[in-house]
């Protein structure tokens, strides 16, 4: 029976065994808690650098300075580029209501947008349902001269207001139910069909004779979400109200009363695609260092506030955690990578540039750990489908436990970089964190640097070095996960709406 036992023993899942080497945590976690550099990074990045648009010299800025801070810390240091697509400066943008009742509107261009030419454009506004590729023919005649709102206003409760009744939350949850019913379809030709669409859109929009579109702002008391993308460039203005203004509008329409605005914005769209980078920096492995352990985040951000929780504090994070490794006196078997993204706000195109052009390394890359939910701490890992590797995870965590970071569940995390390693079969994840007011910060006015804790900053170095140095111990590689084509990302829009 012994032998049998021995062989039983050999074929078990790395994940059933017994194999985190946990030598050394101590001494990072103590210097992630006692020595940190993590604010004064992190201040320096938002406050002096600032918002760090995609494209922009800010952006170039903040990677050539997150690669000195790297080579400040001993690691060796390159900027990796990419195509990214054409640069867009935002300009100043106007707007006023003009009837039923005339005030000032509080506007900002969404990226990748079109101005008015430095010129007032004026006209009635208009309410639609623009959800799916064939809604648009009930509409034609309608948005001709008008600026339009392209679906109803995102439901949102106050939460400071009394709690919801029966009929209440039955009302908010069919809302949403019929936001996301054009998305029930989940086949990928559905849903690469619903992405060029959205690239179609604005220029079937100005075929029709529209002035112009409206994001309702999604966020409570005049905050506002920013969003856009080179793969999704507008030939009309596009502009970001807050969720007040536009559920008035809408009131306004669907009771009879035509409001109208006036608006005047300008921007400025590249012409020819250009190069983005990645700040890369690595500490080699001491036993196998063609094998990699990937710490990344992405440095870009929106530029209505200064990108610190969304994700300047990943970023200096990630950027910490190397300094942790280098100055513990631990040294990691495999090679620990670590990796600045930038085109991330974009659709992940930093990241999705890197695993394309790094593919024939996959199958030696132990995991992906991405670190972009804000500036809270830690919570514990989500699984990304790897229920397989769920014993593990507690293992490799039991050293960062009493940090409170502790928590596994088996759910599958969307919209960050390690997203764009899984089609490799490369194991990724995005760590769980502390909410800390991110729903308002996200993508709004209010990133700025005094959202930031630092203890909690100080904690996710911690959880991100541990880690990575236990991954880049275990014995073995994990077991791949499915591989599968990239996701396909329309750029442009299909050639009939174009020509129009």
């Amino acid at each position: 029976m012994r032998p049998l036992l021995v062989l039983v023993l050999l074929a078990s899942p790395l994940a059933a065994q017994s194999a985190v080497d946990t030598t050394g945590a101590g001494a990072l976690i103590a210097q992630a808690m006692d020595h940190s550099e993590v604010m004064s990074n992190l201040q320096h990045l938002t406050d002096v650098i600032g918002p760090r648009l995609s494209g922009s010299p800010a952006m170039r800025t903040a990677n050539d300075w997150a690669a000195e801070r790297f080579r400040a810390y001993g690691l060796a240091v390159a900027l990796e580029p990419y195509t990214f697509g054409v640069t867009w400066r935002r300009g100043t943008a106007t707007l006023r209501i003009t009837a039923p009742f005339e005030r000032a509107v509080t506007a900002h261009s969404w990226a990748w947008t079109a101005g008015t030419g430095g010129k007032p454009v004026a006209g009635p506004v208009v309410v639609t349902d623009l959800t799916t590729p064939d809604s648009l023919a009930a509409y034609k005649d309608k948005v001709r001269g008008a600026w339009v709102l392209p679906r109803a206003a995102f439901p949102l409760w106050n939460p400071d207001g009394p709690g919801m009744t029966a009929a209440d939350s039955a009302r908010f949850l069919e809302q949403l139910r019929l936001r996301q019913q054009a998305a029930a379809d989940t086949s990928a030709a559905a849903a690469l069909a619903r992405r060029q669409f959205a690239v179609d859109l604005p220029y079937a929009l100005k075929a029709a004779g529209a002035l112009g579109t409206l994001v309702d702002g999604s966020k409570e008391h005049g905050l506002m979400t920013m969003s856009g993308s080179p793969n999704r460039v507008s030939p009309l203005p596009n502009l970001v109200i807050s969720h007040e203004d536009y559920t008035l509008l809408e009131r306004l329409a669907r009771s009879g009363v035509t409001p109208r605005l006036e608006a005047t914005v300008q921007n400025t769209l590249g012409r020819k695609p250009v190069q983005q980078w990645n700040t890369v920096a690595e500490i080699k492995g001491s036993e196998r260092p063609g094998q990699v352990v990937v710490l990344g985040a992405h440095l870009d951000s929106w530029d209505l506030g200064t990108g610190a929780t969304d994700n300047g504090t990943g970023a200096m994070a990630v950027l910490e955690a190397a300094r942790v490794i280098a100055q513990s006196g631990v040294t990691p078997k495999r090679t620990i990578r670590f990796i600045l993204f930038s085109g991330e706000e974009q659709g992940l195109l930093g990241s999705r540039a890197y695993a394309a052009a790094h593919a024939s390394e996959a199958d030696s890359i132990q995991a992906v750990l991405v670190l972009d939910n804000g500036t809270g701490a830690v919570t514990g890992q989500a699984l990304q489908g790897r229920d397989d590797l769920e014993r593990l995870w507690a293992e490799l965590l039991a050293p960062v436990a009493s940090l409170g970071a502790d928590s596994i569940r088996s759910a599958s995390k969307v919209g960050t970089d390690h997203l764009s390693f899984l089609p490799y079969g490369v194991p990724g994840f995005n760590f769980d964190q502390m909410r800390r007011g991110y729903s308002h910060t996200h993508h709004s006015e209010s990133d700025t640097f005094d959202k930031a804790v630092e203890g909690d900053l100080r904690q996710a170095a911690a959880v991100l070095a541990v880690t990575a140095v236990e991954l880049a111990g275990l014995p073995e590689l994990l077991p791949r996960g499915p591989k599968s084509a990239p996701d396909m990302v329309p750029s442009r829009p299909s050639a009939g709406v174009a020509a129009r």
